[in-house]
């Protein structure tokens, strides 16, 4: 059984490549997400390459392998059925189970977590719209564009929150924005660097760079 340390850096590895279209992700990269020093990312690195977890080249950065990958896959089935069994069973906020998911990954087992993909019905998505890892390994991309990248007119459904930072989830909360909300793009102020947005009777400016960190799939009335 893989330590915790082990998973969270597997974890962190496989999210940070995803986001960069599968470039390695850097030393400094991973010492900022798990806020440690280089020199400790570099030791883990090393042991992580030696348990064929992981390839690490100097100076260039880590990738994961194949069982390095699965594993990552693990980890995130974990979190995002917990996060997703918090919010619909337990009724806590979406915008505060990610921490709670954070601790509780590493404590359950993956027959507990099976049984809680039955209980859910099987989702494809967690509250914040990533998606869920199936027992088999496979994952369905989320597709969609950026919010900011809409234009006026353009009408769409929330379908993913890249940024999962408690104070970046509340702020889309006091909003009344998250995934699988409907809405549309009332108007774009390029100079001004800010998107209005109608959603249902409530109208809401959102500035370009919270924009740029919610994907959306456009819908009927799009133009």
């Amino acid at each position: 059984m893989a330590s915790l340390t082990v998973e969270n850096y597997v974890k962190s590895i496989y999210l940070i490549c995803a986001r960069q279209d599968g470039a390695p992700a850097a030393t400094g990269q991973l010492a900022a997400t798990l806020d440690v020093s280089p020199g400790t990312v570099t030791s883990m690195l090393k042991t992580l390459a030696e348990g064929q977890l992981a390839t690490y080249t100097p100076y260039e950065g880590v990738r994961l392998t194949e069982s390095g990958r699965a594993l990552a896959l693990r980890v995130l089935r974990r979190h995002r059925l917990i996060e997703l069994f918090l919010v619909e069973t337990l009724g806590l906020p979406w915008s505060e189970v990610h921490e709670e998911a954070e601790h509780l990954e590493h404590a359950v087992s993956d027959r507990l977590i099976d049984s809680i993909d039955a209980h859910l019905g099987y989702p494809n998505a967690d509250p914040h719209g990533d998606p869920i890892p199936r027992s088999d390994g496979t994952v369905e991309l989320t597709e969609g564009r950026r919010l900011a990248e809409c234009r006026s007119g353009e009408s769409f459904v929330v379908a993913r929150v890249l940024d999962q930072s408690p104070e970046f989830l509340q702020y889309l909360s006091d909003l009344g924005l998250q995934p699988g909300l409907r809405g549309r793009v009332e108007s774009v102020e390029q100079q001004a660097g800010t998107l209005t947005v109608v959603l249902g009777e409530l109208q809401v400016i959102l500035g370009r760079d919270a924009a740029e960190k919610v994907l959306v799939r456009l819908t009927e009335g799009a133009r």
